[in-house]
């Protein structure tokens, strides 16, 4: 059975976030992730994962100007220098405090007017310089392709861009993110994706949602039962976090979670 976590910033809304920790522990979850922190303490949230007895898995690093429409700052030009202050003066504390080795750099929107590939080298050159940081401390940088319905524009869509560039990359503790909602609204065949890229060695971490609305597993299109007992079969032994966005209380929507625990009991 994948190792499930919850993500604290879509589920459980209906609890303020350190609160969220408890609702998660509650519903049996042992694992949790989140997308941005930084409007807290770590010591804050180091102490919630500690005394609901939680790992944190993964936490994104700063997006940039979120209102302004940025998604990132890896592959934009010009944001070069608040890419790097991000990452030594928030990611790497953040990452320290939680003891959480694994944070996803996200590459940003493409400008207008700049070719993709100098964006593409721009992003190498910002990886390559987090990655070696990242290795001092023992964590993992992971970048992940985004649907262009949600996330329009954004440098990395498809599965086959993450996996080239980690590989031009070279560094060992890059790896892609596989988020199996943006795969399916972009790609489809999600089935034989799974079968393509969880060989490589190269997938560092699964996220899930419904198809198409982005809510619990079991409502749409996807089959997820068979997705999660292909991702067994496949060797997978990473975390696979739940991202959906919950129909309605989010304790009440978990029964395809005790389901599956159920059916491998």
């Amino acid at each position: 059975m994948p190792r499930f976590a919850a993500n604290l910033s879509l589920l459980y809304t209906e609890h303020a976030f350190l609160d969220r920790f408890q609702a998660a522990a509650a519903d049996g979850f042992d694992s949790v992730e989140c997308l941005f922190p930084y409007a807290f303490e770590p010591a804050e949230v180091a102490q919630r994962l500690q005394r609901h007895g939680l790992r944190q898995v993964l936490f994104n690093a700063p997006p940039g100007d979120w209102d302004a429409g940025e998604r990132g700052l890896a592959a934009l030009p010009g944001r070069e220098q608040a890419f790097r202050d991000g990452f030594i003066h928030q990611v790497l504390p953040w990452a320290r405090a939680l003891r959480c080795p694994r944070v996803h750099v996200m590459a940003g929107c493409m400008p207008a007017g700049v070719p993709r590939q100098a964006l593409e080298e721009l992003f190498l050159d910002n990886l390559r310089w987090a990655a070696r940081l990242a290795a001092e401390e023992g964590i993992e940088l992971l970048i992940e392709p985004l649907n262009p319905r949600d996330v329009p524009g954004y440098l990395l869509q498809r599965q086959e861009d993450a996996h080239r560039l980690v590989q031009a990359l070279g560094e060992p503790n890059v790896k892609v993110q596989m988020d199996l909602y943006h795969c399916q609204v972009t790609e489809g065949d999600l089935a034989m994706k799974l079968r393509q890229w969880l060989p490589t060695g190269r997938v560092g971490h699964i996220q899930f949602a419904g198809v198409p609305e982005r809510h619990e597993p079991d409502v749409g299109e996807l089959n997820y039962p068979y997705l999660f007992g292909l991702i067994d079969e496949l060797g997978y032994t990473g975390v696979a976090s739940a991202e959906y966005r919950p129909r309605a209380g989010t304790s009440e929507g978990l029964s395809w979670l005790r389901r599956w625990k159920a059916g491998q009991a």
